[in-house]
């Protein structure tokens, strides 16, 4: 497997010679569909084009929880539109050390859809103006591409998977909400018997970058599969599997926010 990460000078260097390459903003923010694309046209990484986590990245809320996978044929739709084929390499970054859209991104493209050369932007968007400087308000012209991926449903589970396998679970939320102390987004709060938490957060430094790996493949709980609230935080769960060189949990894609939707299932607090 290659290096999932990127660094700022890697990039600027790509960028410098001319590398065939797709950059894709995925900033986002939760509840306000239009925060990201806003950002994206106040300003954004060269050469870079948005990546929606509500219409390109998911399914409308309802079966499946609040950030469902997105159809195959929906997904092939937006990667053709954006030049995304398996000869250009893909760059990916966020505002949020990858912890929202961008490592979501990394694990549709590069473990479902499996695209060969798929990376995050170590420390996104603040590592990018901190060490390379001026963004940029032009919006590229990308010539659309013609592949379709052979996507790999292996890599992600239903609830009724997890009831027939009973599999060791990695919580990506934070503690207080696996806890069941407090849950500012989905009706009912816990989580599901049997999950140890490990919170995505945890993977990064102060500044937002990954820790090391060493440090990453000691920390991280043996798990078969990763979940969080909707999806979307487990993600960068399973890219610090990749970082650490450790084997990748599958993604329970609807998470807790699916999961409760059956009073039957059952939770802990």
């Amino acid at each position: 497997m290659i290096d999932p990460l990127i660094t700022t000078d890697q990039l600027r260097h790509a960028i410098a010679i001319g590398a065939p390459l797709r950059i894709l903003d995925c900033r986002a923010r939760l509840g306000d569909p239009e925060a990201g694309r806003d950002r994206w046209r106040q300003g954004h990484l060269p050469g870079s084009q948005h990546l929606d986590l509500d219409r390109d990245l998911a399914a409308p809320p309802g079966e499946g929880g609040r950030h469902p996978l997105p159809s195959r044929e929906a997904f092939t739709a937006s990667l053709q539109r954006l030049g995304i084929a398996p000869g250009v390499p893909v760059v990916l970054y966020d505002d949020m050390g990858g912890q929202l859209a961008a490592a979501r991104a990394w694990w549709m493209l590069a473990r479902w859809a499996g695209h060969p050369e798929v990376r995050v932007l170590d420390g996104g968007l603040a590592a990018w103006q901190a060490e390379a400087g001026a963004l940029d308000t032009e919006a590229p012209t990308l010539e659309p591409s013609d592949w379709t991926p052979s996507f790999d449903d292996g890599a992600w589970v239903t609830a009724e998977d997890l009831r027939a396998e009973s599999p060791s679970l990695v919580d990506a939320r934070a503690e207080a909400r696996f806890r069941g102390e407090e849950e500012p987004i989905d009706p009912v709060a816990g989580h599901i018997p049997g999950a140890r938490c490990h919170p995505s957060a945890a993977n990064l430094t102060a500044e937002g970058r990954f820790r090391p790996a060493a440090v990453l493949a000691r920390e991280l709980p043996e798990a078969e599969v990763a979940y969080c609230g909707s999806g979307v935080t487990a993600c960068h769960t399973i890219l610090a599997y990749a970082v650490a060189g450790r084997p990748l949990p599958r993604l329970y894609a609807g998470s807790w926010s699916d999961w409760i939707r059956d009073p039957q299932r059952p939770i802990e607090r």
